[in-house]
């Protein structure tokens, strides 16, 4: 069995003015409750990461620290995105806390399920992650949509836990070999995974947004998913190379059978037989450039060896930790 460990819960806040009034004595009550039970420590802290909101959320984070010593908050110098957010939490508090539990903001996930993940980690395992036991909670279209990129994502290689989003405990071992993966682009869920260590999951129920509305629309959704997809995998290269290679041996098969019609002298002259292969060859090829494209823009990024986060704000409780750039 483990030493009771300190805990911090990483937040991703954007814009929500409106859902922290809301949801923020909630997180409170939970991480007193798991220190009462003697799970956590009292210098457990809620670290909420301001994603460059430009609404009051940096006030209300700094509000919250300044009246209770459990709340604590980084702000970014701008808009990074919600899996940029949750790294950079995770990176400033590794050093911090022998665990951390990533949560959203909007309340939807159930808070009780932390009680079972700090209780598997004093178990023995490293990642524990939250899984959703169902997705009645959501419209017909989220849920067939989310089931079959799930699905798509193993399909191509990316090894994920299903019907996993961003509610996880790692480990501060986990969170330290989280920091040696460079990459710009990130997409946690497949991330994690590849650290390895031991792992189970916890299910929940997930409730309706409390207060405010979903920062993620299908656009961002899937932004997300082909991130997910060409961060993590090659497969899609493979997949179009065996395209190539499909359709450059029935071109040729076309092309000996045109040439056994024409010496039978029975080919008759068309533009619909030239049309369909032009247009075929033609989407094919666009449809080939694009995903290599895709995978170039990719390399493209990496190279520059950008931040993947700055962090221009802090409370006063997360001060001794000077290091802007990550």
């Amino acid at each position: 069995m483990r030493d009771i460990p300190v805990l911090y819960i990483v937040i991703p806040c954007y814009n929500e003015a409106n859902t922290l009034p809301v949801t923020a004595p909630l997180f409170l009550n939970k991480i007193q409750e798991l220190i009462e039970r003697n799970l956590v420590q009292d210098s457990s802290r809620i670290l909420f990461v301001d994603d460059g909101s430009k609404d009051d959320t940096w006030q209300i984070i700094s509000t919250l620290a300044k009246n209770n010593k459990y709340f604590a908050g980084i702000a970014q110098s701008r808009n990074r995105g919600h899996q940029n957010a949750v790294l950079a939490g995770l990176m400033e508090s590794k050093d911090k806390c022998d665990i951390t539990i990533s949560i959203d903001c909007d309340g939807q996930d159930d808070l009780n399920a932390m009680n079972e993940m700090v209780k598997k980690y004093l178990e023995g395992f490293d990642v524990v992650y939250g899984v959703r036991n169902d997705r009645s909670s959501d419209t017909f279209f989220k849920r067939f949509t989310a089931e079959a990129f799930y699905k798509l994502l193993r399909v191509m290689g990316v090894e994920v836990v299903f019907n996993h989003a961003d509610y996880r405990l790692l480990s501060a071992r986990v969170a330290e070999e989280l920091g040696n993966f460079k990459e710009v682009n990130i997409y946690l869920r497949g991330m994690i995974p590849l650290i390895g260590f031991s792992s189970t999951e916890v299910y929940y129920e997930r409730h309706e947004r409390m207060a405010g509305k979903s920062h993620y629309p299908l656009t961002k959704m899937l932004e997300l998913a082909l991130n997910g997809i060409t961060s993590l995998s090659i497969k899609p290269i493979r997949i179009i190379s065996s395209i190539g290679l499909g359709v450059s041996a029935l071109s040729f098969l076309m092309i000996i059978w045109t040439f056994v019609r024409y010496f039978q002298h029975q080919t008759v002259p068309g533009w619909a037989s030239t049309l369909d292969i032009i247009c075929l060859m033609g989407g094919l090829q666009l449809i080939c450039l694009g995903v290599l494209g895709e995978y170039i823009g990719k390399i493209y990024m990496e190279t520059k060896d950008r931040p993947r986060y700055i962090i221009s704000k802090r409370t006063d409780n997360m001060e001794e930790n000077n290091e802007l750039d990550k």
